[in-house]
């Protein structure tokens, strides 16, 4: 994701990782409700509206779906499992992950002369 979101613009991303020093992210919710005080999740419809607002001051275009799309792809070419990329995208069928995540060809070259060499 680091790689898609740079290509798109450096100023977005130096702003969400801004954003994440201020919450002392580690985990969790990215975006958070503060109603009452209190963290949380907030609920699709709000991040939609917001991330909306910002990529289009940023003069960005960019989707969240686009977002989980690079996010899934450079998991998986980064050779991390599809069930582990499936719960992190909170999937409840690996069938939907798949469709997510695409790998490269570079990606499947490797793995398939990594797999003859085993043989």
């Amino acid at each position: 994701m680091k790689d898609f979101l740079e290509h798109y613009h450096p100023r977005l991303v130096n702003l969400l990782r801004r954003y994440l020093r201020t919450l002392g992210y580690t985990h969790g919710p990215l975006f958070q409700a503060m109603k009452n005080g209190r963290g949380g999740p907030l609920r699709y419809q709000s991040v939609q509206e917001r991330w909306q607002r910002y990529t289009e001051r940023a003069c960005v275009t960019c989707t969240l779906h686009q977002l989980r799309h690079s996010h899934a792809t450079e998991l998986v070419n980064g050779g991390v499992n599809l069930a582990t990329i499936r719960k992190r995208l909170g999937h409840q069928h690996i069938q939907t992950t798949l469709r997510y995540a695409e790998v490269s060809d570079q990606t499947a070259d490797t793995e398939v002369r990594r797999w003859r060499r085993k043989q």
